[in-house]
Formats: structure tokens, sequence, C-alpha cells
């Protein structure tokens, strides 16, 4: 049966943090969960939307799943969520955000939230550019009147300055909710940084 739940898949060889990311995110999402990186790859698919994936894991590795999942062109959003610190070699690595352990609950969701809203944005932008594309051949291989006698034309128009306003909106939201990540994350290394001090 279809659903219209986002799904979640969490990867984490440590049985009870995976159960208690899974509690956590269950009420929101269809949540599944692979202890090792064999259940992982025979667990994700494409109906999967974003995998919460631990690098640091016996036999294959988070990097060598995310590896694999970006080689098969499995389209879904993917954040490390890892006590590994991030270190020079992320910038090769095809994952789309970094979360260090520990991780709160509303860290998890709200990761979750924000690789969503990208995934919206993408499928957005590709549509818009597929009109846009779309609109520019047909400027170029028909006359203004044609265009304006053309019934199908005004109909792209009209989709054209919907999907526009639905990306600034998503744009725009992405925009607020990063910078209120980043916002409190440099809180949090402030009390931390106090704290210490």
């Amino acid at each position: 049966m279809a659903t219209n739940t986002p799904s979640v898949l969490i990867v984490e060889d440590e049985p009870d943090l995976a159960t208690l990311y899974a509690t956590w995110l269950e009420d929101t999402y269809d949540v599944e969960t692979a202890y090792d990186g064999e259940e992982a790859l025979e667990a994700i698919d494409e109906t999967v939307d974003v995998v919460l994936l631990d690098r640091r894991m016996p036999v294959l590795s988070g990097d060598e799943i995310l590896s694999t999942i970006r080689e098969d062109g499995l389209e879904c959003r993917i954040a490390m969520v890892t006590a590994v610190e991030p270190d020079f070699d992320i910038i090769e690595l095809g994952f789309d955000d970094y979360l260090v352990k520990p991780v709160s609950k509303a860290e998890l969701l709200q990761i979750v939230d924000q690789l969503l809203l990208r995934s919206s944005y993408d499928e957005q932008l590709q549509r818009f550019f597929a009109l846009s594309s779309k609109n520019a051949l047909l400027k170029a291989e028909k006359s203004d009147a044609e265009l304006r006698s053309s019934e199908e034309y005004a109909q792209l128009q009209d989709q054209l300055a919907v999907l526009r306003v639905q990306v600034n909106e998503t744009m725009e939201e992405l925009l607020e909710r990063d910078g209120y990540r980043r916002l409190c994350q440099d809180i949090s290394r402030g009390s931390v940084r106090q704290d210490s001090g």
C-alpha cells in the first residue's frame, strides 16, 4: 500500500541507540532500522527518503555504505549521525548533512525535516527548469501571435508562475531553518566554552 509518509532508514550498530532514534521518529515518519551495513544495503531502495547513517560500524563502514548508495543512483538524502569528528576527508563524501553524537531528539527531527525539505526543493527546481526549457523553446520557435493564441502556452505560463512562487517560498523556509539551526549550534558551542572556562 502506497503511503505519503516519508520513510527513514536508521543505520546504527548500537541497538539501544537505533531503538531510541526510531522511537523519536516513529510518530512522524515510517522508520526502519538496520544494525549493520549489509542489512542497510538490503533495506535501502527507491522508497527510502532519508538515511541516518553511522560512520563507524563493523564489516561495512558508513562511508562504504554511502558510496554504494550513491553509486546505485538512489535519490535519498543521507545524514551521517556519528561519533566520528569531521575531518577533511568529509569533503569527498556524498552525504547531505553531518551530526556528531550525542544528538538530541530535536536535532534528529530537525535534520530529517530539513533533508525532506531539501528534497522537495530539488523536485520543485527540476520541474521549474523543465518547464522553463519548454517555455524558452516555444518562444524561440513560435511567433508572438501564436504564443498569445495558444491555450497550452497560457497554461504553461500559469504553471511557471505558481512554481516560481513555490520555489521561492521553499528556499526562504530552507534559509530560515538553516539559520535557526546554525544559531542554536553557535549558542550551544558558546555555552560549552563558558562552562569549560
